[in-house]
């Protein structure tokens, strides 16, 4: 009960530095788990271009999996601080017993479906002849191995609800190590290619998963895992899916996003077009991390603080989360525009996949300086249980805008336009989500004074 007192009472920037840097720190290490396998990747000897763009190919699958980790992680989060907040300690344990099996049968469901209907859907998603073979061979084990990648995600965001982000972190850096390790171990000393790289990822987040199970079952947790919990109940799941289909819609669109690309980077470029926009996405995927980081440190802050009626508390923390990740996010945008070479040179040294890439990476990214706006009001909406405004805002960049610029641009421009696509649907998408979110701290001033006005008038009625 200590650590939720402390959301209501300490410090906000206290508070955004305690949730947010552990967390910052769990998204960065999550992110590694991609990023370091493409990284071993795209240097196995004479074949990591090809390799590397066949991960590429892969992608949108790997979204649908973080797509159905933050319906079901970041759902029952913001729940379970809502719940907290209004002092539902119960209700916030079964959140957390949904949220185990939501995740069995979502990933159980994906490996039997995604192993079934393999080929068609890599070749949906932009495979070739020359790289059909590396995408079946990373993929086939990552989809063995989903149900864990989907537990892990899933319960290591609910740990920062239960008061413990410090272990949220821990739990996602000693994953992460396993995976470097083992990725060099399997890839490079076992020779086992690309094959070497998707098990490291597996077993990585078996462990990470079996940590956090521990931890909920016999370790020093505020909230417990119970087995009568486990039971599916509809209120719980509707709960969950409501908030998370935000986050969930987002990710949907990011494979959407993806594949629509991928297409006309096959279309408009060739297969190593794709490799490009791999390495893009790794590249965009380090500073975006931890603005993810901070979206997750300041939601169980935001949902405890707008349950208990603290709204001021709640636009602080809003506010001193945007600053944080437009610093983040404007140095990012100077870094790459400076240094593009030597970021692509992490990936691959290929003379022409490089140069590909480092003009995709300066136009792409272009707006980068100005994106924390539009990502932290996704966190603020989802965190205040508005939902459909938090889908919204998700959608607006991801699908809305980036989609049809995708699409239309290549038209007069060619592969340039796929790379103008991303600049175009940041700039639009941020102009947008700062008026509405101007509007809703309008709507929360005024909703402020009515419950000021209010109690003194219930005072007396008691």
């Amino acid at each position: 009960m200590k650590h939720q007192n402390m959301l209501g009472e300490e410090s906000i920037g206290k508070l955004l530095l305690k949730y947010s840097i552990p967390a910052i720190i769990g998204m960065m290490v999550n992110a590694l788990y991609n990023i370091v396998d493409r990284m071993f990747i795209g240097r196995i000897p004479d074949v990591g271009s090809l390799a590397l763009t066949g991960v590429g190919i892969t992608m949108p699958i790997m979204s649908i999996l973080l797509a159905f980790g933050m319906l079901i992680g970041i759902g029952s989060t913001a729940n379970i601080s809502l719940n907290l907040g209004r002092g539902k300690r119960d209700e916030a344990e079964k959140l957390i017993g949904s949220a185990l099996s939501l995740s069995l049968i979502v990933g159980i469901a994906i490996t039997i479906i995604g192993l079934l209907f393999l080929n068609p859907i890599l070749n949906l998603f932009g495979a070739s002849e020359n790289t059909l073979f590396y995408a079946k061979q990373y993929i086939t084990i990552i989809l063995c191995g989903c149900t864990f990648n989907i537990l892990s995600f899933a319960l290591n965001s609910t740990v920062r609800a239960d008061g413990n982000p410090k272990l949220a972190s821990i739990t996602m850096v000693i994953g992460c190590g396993t995976n470097i390790v083992l990725d060099y171990l399997f890839v490079f000393v076992l020779n086992m290619g690309i094959k070497g790289a998707a098990f490291a990822t597996v077993i990585s987040q078996v462990l990470t998963f079996f940590i956090i199970l521990y931890y909920y079952t016999k370790g020093n947790s505020n909230l417990k895992l119970k087995f009568e919990n486990m039971k599916l109940k509809k209120n719980l799941v509707m709960m969950t899916f409501a908030i998370g289909i935000a986050p969930f819609a987002t990710q949907i669109a990011n494979s959407l996003v993806q594949v629509v690309a991928n297409n006309s980077l096959k279309a408009y470029g060739n297969d190593l077009s794709i490799g490009a926009m791999t390495i893009i996405g790794s590249i965009n995927m380090v500073f975006m991390m931890p603005i993810f980081g901070i979206n997750q440190g300041c939601q169980p802050i935001i949902g405890f603080n707008y349950g208990a009626k603290k709204y001021d508390r709640a636009k602080k923390t809003f506010a001193i989360a945007t600053i944080a990740a437009t610093v983040i996010c404007t140095i990012g945008g100077i870094l790459i525009q400076a240094f593009p070479k030597f970021a692509i040179s992490l990936f691959n040294n290929d003379p022409e996949l490089t140069a590909v890439a480092i003009k995709g990476v300066r136009m792409y990214l272009l707006m980068m300086p100005i994106v924390g706006i539009n990502i932290v009001s996704t966190s603020y909406f989802q965190s205040i249980g508005k939902a459909k405004m938090s889908m919204f805002v998700s959608l607006l960049r991801q699908v809305i805008l980036l989609i049809p610029f995708t699409l239309i641009l290549p038209l007069f421009i060619g592969l340039d336009g796929v790379w103008a696509a991303g600049a175009c649907a940041d700039f639009l998408s941020v102009v947008i989500t700062a008026v509405l979110i101007f509007k809703e701290f309008k709507s929360l001033n005024k909703l402020a004074i009515k419950e000021n006005m209010e109690a003194p008038l219930d005072v007396v009625t008691n």
